[in-house]
């Protein structure tokens, strides 16, 4: 969690191979990753549901998740992946023929999320899934994220609504300035009167 320009859209940048590191490190499983290009990053198992959804408007639904797929080879796996997708989130499977740009936003953040979950990461980053969206949208969405990471994918959420990440996170980060100023188990963190008065508006 962090306020606008923490730096928190840049790191996952980072980690995903779009922005460079001027210094230091970035280790997935314990190898380093930082330097090679995105599409080398998403073939070890790092993918990004990108803030703003940035869906490729003018194809359909289906074919945003087949892009998702892009680097794949195995073809069955994918159409079961692509079930599990419409599992997660019915209104894609009764949009699939209409094109992207045409949902509203919480059917393209879904669309987003499920093109990133169609590359079968291990670990899912997801910026700022809730911004601009109904309670009810978020709420359905973060019921689809809990089922994710039950079937074991990571996840590592970038995002402003605290009580929302604090509620979905089983370890928590403070970003100011491009600098973790805290860290610790979300309930640690709630406790601080540092957070609850600049984040949870206590």
């Amino acid at each position: 969690i962090g306020s606008n320009g923490a730096g928190k859209s840049t790191t996952l940048m980072a980690v995903s191979g779009v922005n460079a590191i001027a210094r230091g490190a970035i280790r997935f499983e314990g190898r380093p990753v930082h330097g090679l290009p995105p599409d080398q990053i998403v073939r070890l198992g790092i993918s990004q549901a990108p803030e703003g959804r940035r869906i490729f408007p003018l194809l359909t639904v289906l074919e945003n998740l087949e892009m998702g797929a892009f680097l794949r080879r195995d073809a069955g796996e994918v159409e079961r992946d692509l079930d599990q997708v419409y599992s997660l989130f019915p209104v894609l499977h009764e949009r699939r023929r209409q094109r992207g740009g045409t949902l509203s936003g919480g059917e393209q953040q879904m669309l987003a999320i499920g093109r990133a979950l169609m590359a079968r990461p291990r670990l899912l980053l997801l910026d700022e899934p809730s911004l601009g969206l109904a309670p009810l949208v978020v709420e359905a969405i973060f019921g689809a994220l809990g089922r994710v990471r039950a079937q074991g994918t990571g996840i590592f959420l970038v995002e402003q609504n605290a009580h929302l990440a604090l509620g979905f996170a089983d370890w928590a980060y403070v970003m100011e300035t491009g600098r973790i100023v805290m860290d610790g188990p979300p309930e640690e963190l709630r406790r601080s009167p540092a957070v609850r008065e600049a984040y949870l508006g206590e």
